[in-house]
């Protein structure tokens, strides 16, 4: 994690119960994958969707809509986009692109490491990485034995693309300037 501000169009806001995780997009890793996230986003597609397999210790996992595991959008899915490990790792706050054993079977599901997993380096698309909010994300509700599923499950609140709020100055209302004219104007 780190304080650099993303541009906005690679800035994901990830809204949860707990918070708003801002997670910078890398085109430069995934191209592809980074421009599918952007076009469900822009559909609310994630909106409401569950973290349905979460291993403490690992990873968030999200994005199916069905909360099986199983589930995607009716975008094709695709192609790997496999950083070298010299290039990008699977670290703490790193955001990749869940698929099955298909390297090219990607869609819609992806992950978020809470902890580095060295065994994923290479044979995962990394998409993007979380640059503030990894509290909220360790708050996610954890799912139970080695499948990580996750029973009643908390959920994407909202994802959309833009800039980070800013915090207000202090003193300063955080809602902006109020240009309504007044009632007895």
């Amino acid at each position: 994690m780190t304080d650099t501000t993303p541009a906005p169009e690679n800035t994901l806001l990830l809204e949860t119960k707990d918070g708003t995780v801002t997670i910078e997009l890398q085109p430069d890793l995934a191209p592809k994958h980074v421009e599918q996230i952007k076009a469900l986003v822009a559909r609310g597609f994630y909106d409401g969707t569950p973290f349905h397999r979460v291993i403490d210790g690992f990873m968030a996992q999200g994005g199916d809509p069905t909360g099986t595991g199983t589930g995607g959008s009716d975008l094709p899915n695709i192609p790997a986009e496999f950083s070298h490990p010299s290039k990008a790792r699977f670290v703490r706050g790193t955001c990749g692109m869940a698929r099955t054993m298909n390297p090219d079977s990607a869609n819609s599901q992806f992950f978020i490491m809470f902890a580095p997993a060295p065994s994923l380096d290479g044979q995962y698309t990394i998409w993007g990485r979380v640059t503030s909010g990894m509290e909220a994300v360790d708050k996610i509700k954890r799912g139970a034995g080695g499948s990580g599923m996750v029973r009643e499950p908390d959920r994407v609140i909202s994802m959309k693309l833009g800039a980070a709020p800013a915090a207000a100055p202090a003193g300063e209302p955080s809602g902006g300037v109020d240009s309504a004219p007044a009632a007895d104007a």
